[in-house]
């Protein structure tokens, strides 16, 4: 059978949406215009016929923010984006929010608040979930608000805002904070359980309550009471506006919690360093007290965090669907991590035929199409990302003419996108603050599903042809679009007024999300978060290329973190994560309730194990830093599809040969003679990565380079070193265990 391949975030119900209502008028202004950028340019309008972001009944929608908030730029596809992207006309409040530990609901009243602890399995055992339920509901005494819109945020806090004219309400809340901070005026403090609560502690401003089997602390300002009568209870705030709540991981936990239920939680920042081999983040939170002088707080590491810091940690924990949460009595902490090597391409080995290998490179050089009819942003990328991988390849074998060929089929491709009035090209909302590539494709328009991933694959084609072409990469010539598309995909600036901080990359959870909107019950997804180390690792190369230390080490950053994610959330590597009873070895998607055993457009088994595989590339060898989760992965892929992989085999072998090169070259010999490569792959590729691994060995993520462009691997005992050097001369490599690698000026060089 053969599946095409769809997208993630919303496939499945944009395709329905758009059979129901098409795309809808353009709403261009009256005078539109092309934006000049280097050599390129992109217009501040969309193409006449097409749409920006909608309502699923196609109605056009802008940011649902207040007026604090309306000139900052707004992250979408975030964890919390229903708040300021209303998807569903009928819902003005916000979708389920999964900050873990504690979940939320925006609704008329104020806040739900939750903490599930019990994991369900759903989809005929195809998706666990950690579903919002509400224990309570934070609010003010008659809160009706028509709405709730997003008032501040930060790296991983928001706070909405409810006002129905006589009352506000401004509730922040977080990844990993146990507490919600609010302020109200015009009503007392409210809280509204699911049921009549059982009363555990009662200090009079200070209440402990369990409901449904959780404990709360609720904390109002000094010198008033909570009262409670059956499930309401309320508190007065005298001259006050401040009022919180703590979800506590044990009722012994209450007086350390009391201690920081007035240091109120005012923003969150990350920021990273990438030097030497090593990442090294640190995650702060700033807060303001209430009253008293305390400025401390608490918050709840990941997984991913706390395997990866030596700061110290309480005996506290909580549950979640990433696995246990633990408890950090500091408002900031530090996580290092050794660097993930990102290479242009595999090196040169003795295990790759170089007449085969011209072969394969002149059927995809030849042919009388190369982008295979690709017209949109996704499955253009795809296209190009196939084509640059080819580029160092036909450069290591001395074919020039080749190379120069793919390098002109990029650069004209490119450049077509990066010019804005013809059939292709990007534009820019100003409402939104995003550049949206038109035809677009997936929800990247409607929903602004998906930017990262679509624009992983033009910043890696850049890349490539930077590192042979520096003067086509300056900004003055075809780099200023590039940087561009970086901007609206993972900007690492704050102050840019133009894009968003790191609109798809949350800090706090580790990867990015998929789903500009976020309008989900389970929350916000991610399917193909290989897609998404894809933009990571381009970002390695294209500010190793041009000289941009800043995209370089975002790069790293991301790459590093999100590679730690996916080891525990997608694959489960230390099975530590996934609940016992989910039954299942890998995820094919991420939910903010849990993960599912499946993708957005197929259950077929190859699929759901390909797709956070694809593509491979030279940005991928950090997943072979967990060989015995990619073996249990293959197992499990057998089972489920009832033997070896059919469709997808040339990515699952790519796969196999990051932990088992013997055996991915055993099924490539067996099997390439009658196989249809995936549209990102080709066979030339495929043969070089599975016959240059089989010579060298797994890769060895045990010992890292000094430069991010490094990767070691690993045979019989043997080490092969491997580095490339994109600056102008030539310079000398160290490796954690001592090696050194001396590499010549703009080339690759292996010991």
């Amino acid at each position: 059978m053969s599946v095409s391949r769809a997208r993630p975030a919303s496939a499945l119900i944009l395709a329905t949406a758009l059979a129901a209502v098409g795309l809808g008028p353009a709403a261009s202004p009256a005078l539109a215009a092309n934006v000049p950028v280097g050599s390129g340019s992109y217009s501040d309008s969309r193409p006449a016929g097409t749409s920006g972001p909608t309502t699923n009944t196609g109605t056009p929608v802008t940011p649902k923010v207040t007026e604090a908030a309306r000139d900052q730029p707004l992250p979408t596809n975030d964890w919390w984006s229903s708040l300021a992207f209303q998807r569903y006309g009928d819902n003005p409040y916000s979708t389920p929010m999964y900050g873990h530990p504690l979940t939320y609901q925006a609704t008329a009243g104020g806040l739900e608040v939750g903490y599930p602890t019990t994991p369900a399995i759903v989809g005929d055992g195809r998706q666990y979930e950690y579903a919002h339920k509400a224990d309570l509901t934070l609010g003010l005494t008659g809160l009706n608000s028509p709405d709730t819109k997003a008032d501040a945020w930060s790296d991983w806090t928001v706070t909405p805002y409810w006002s129905d004219g006589a009352r506000t309400l401004r509730a922040t809340i977080g990844h990993g904070l146990p507490f919600v901070y609010a302020k109200g005026s015009g009503g007392d403090a409210r809280i509204t359980t699911a049921a009549a609560p059982d009363v555990f502690a009662d200090d009079g401003n200070v209440l402990g309550i369990t409901v449904a089997g959780h404990h709360y602390a609720l904390f109002a300002p000094s010198g008033s009471d909570w009262a409670v009568s059956g499930s309401t209870v309320t508190a007065g705030l005298g001259g006050a506006d401040y009022f919180s709540l703590a979800v506590l991981p044990s009722t012994d936990a209450l007086a350390t919690y009391r201690k920081y239920a007035y240091s109120f939680v005012t923003g969150s920042k990350v920021s990273w360093s990438a030097e030497g081999g090593t990442v090294r983040a640190t995650y702060s939170l700033t807060t303001e007290p209430q009253e008293g002088t305390e400025t401390g707080t608490l918050q709840a590491l990941y997984r991913h965090q706390w395997l990866n810091t030596t700061d110290a940690l309480t005996p506290y924990t909580y549950v979640s669907p990433r696995g246990t949460m633990k408890v950090r009595e500091s408002a900031s902490f530090t996580t290092s991590q050794a660097s993930s090597g990102v290479l242009p391409a595999l090196p040169k080995s003795s295990g790759v035929d170089q007449a085969r290998l011209k072969g394969y490179l002149d059927e995809v050089a030849g042919a009388a199409d190369p982008f295979s009819g690709a017209t949109d942003t996704y499955w253009t990328g795809k296209a190009l990302g196939r084509l640059a991988q080819l580029v160092p390849m036909a450069d290591q074998i001395g074919e020039s003419a080749t190379r120069d060929k793919l390098l002109g089929l990029l650069k004209s491709r490119l450049e077509e996108w990066f010019t804005a009035g013809g059939a292709s090209e990007f534009s820019y909302d100003k409402d939104w603050k995003t550049l949206t590539g038109y035809p677009a494709s997936y929800g990247s328009d409607t929903e602004l599903n998906d930017h990262h991933f679509h624009y992983s694959y033009y910043v890696y084609a850049a890349a490539i042809v930077a590192q042979y072409d520096q003067q086509w990469a300056a900004d003055s010539a075809w780099g200023g679009m590039v940087k561009t598309l970086i901007r609206d995909a993972a900007n690492p600036s704050r102050t840019d007024t133009a894009f968003p901080f790191l609109r798809g990359f949350d800090v706090y959870a580790g990867h990015s999300w998929a789903s500009g909107h976020q309008g989900f019950a389970a929350g916000n997804n991610q399917e193909s978060s290989s897609e998404s180390t894809n933009l990571s690792a381009a970002l390695v190369l294209w500010g190793s290329a041009t000289g941009d230390a800043e995209l370089r080490d975002l790069g790293s950053y991301l790459l590093a973190t999100e590679s730690e994610a996916i080891a525990q959330y997608w694959f489960d590597a230390d099975e530590e994560v996934f609940p016992s009873s989910f039954g299942h070895d890998t995820a094919g998607m991420v939910w903010g309730s849990g993960a599912a055993y499946s993708t957005w457009w197929t259950a077929n088994p190859e699929e759901i194990h390909g797709i956070n595989v694809l593509p491979v590339t030279g940005g991928s060898l950090h997943l072979a830093r967990e060989k015995a989760a990619i073996q249990r992965n293959l197992a499990e892929l057998e089972r489920e599809n009832g033997g070896p992989a059919v469709e997808w085999r040339d990515i699952l072998w790519e796969f196999e040969a990051l932990a088992d090169p013997a055996g991915a070259k055993a099924k490539w010999d067996a099997g390439n003679a009658g196989y249809t490569p995936e549209a990102g792959e080709s066979k030339a590729h495929t043969y070089h990565w599975i016959a240059t691994l089989d010579a060298l060995g797994a890769p060895d993520a045990t010992v890292t380079g000094s430069v991010p462009a490094s990767a070691v691997f690993s045979k019989g005992g043997v080490r092969t070193y491997a580095a490339h050097n994109f600056e102008s001369a030539a310079r000398t490599v160290t490796f954690s265990d001592g090696t050194t690698l001396d590499v010549p000026a703009r080339s690759t060089a292996t010991k």
